[in-house]
């Protein structure tokens, strides 16, 4: 069986990621490819750190945390799965309507993303899932950036619509704006000890 054709022009769907080779890591932004080298072990220790003050924090609670790979499709109104050109594996998910898990993934808007920059996914990372996360509704989406070791922080206002990023770094302990009593300890994060 010979490599599945990643089709031009944003005409890819959730259905042809469906059929593409499982070792590799996709995403689909407007119906456009996006593939992600593996991460560096810089990366996966920033994201096992959050991974885990996020998940003792939500241990017995309704919300769901999520490292990737894990499927984040964001569909229209009454667009059926296969047809979904917005389809993405943030480092960091965190979902509370269990309503929109199911075996691929989550249907729907997280209640927050967290992506970990890498020099290959830089401008993604940074311009096109922040816009598409900003018109889903993410109430949440937070870029760390491994080298400079800060964190930007962007929330939904009241126009549904993010306002200036808050900037955070290593020094800082930040309060997870979803959540009412979860601080993240970046000094642990970035900790390379």
């Amino acid at each position: 069986m010979g490599q599945p054709i990643k089709k031009e022009h944003g005409d890819n769907t959730y259905e042809d990621y469906l059929n593409w080779p499982e070792d590799e890591r996709w995403e689909l932004i407007d119906g456009y490819t996006y593939m992600s080298a593996a991460p560096s072990r810089r990366h996966q220790e920033i994201q096992v750190e959050l991974l885990r003050q996020i998940s003792n924090y939500l241990s017995g609670k309704t919300c769901r945390v999520y490292g990737s790979p894990f499927d984040v499709r964001f569909a229209k109104k009454d667009e059926l799965d296969k047809a979904i050109k917005n389809v993405v594996q943030p480092d960091i998910t965190v979902v509370c309507d269990r309503s929109k898990l199911d075996d691929r993934g989550c249907k729907g808007s997280p209640d927050l993303i967290i992506e970990i920059v890498s020099p290959s996914t830089a401008s993604v990372d940074y311009i096109k899932k922040l816009s598409l996360y900003e018109n889903n509704e993410v109430k949440e989406y937070w870029i760390v950036h491994p080298t400079d070791e800060i964190v930007m922080i962007y929330k939904l206002n009241g126009e549904k619509n993010y306002g200036r990023p808050e900037i955070y770094s290593k020094e800082d302990e930040v309060k997870v704006g979803i959540f009412s009593d979860l601080t993240i300890r970046f000094s642990e994060v970035f900790n390379e000890d």
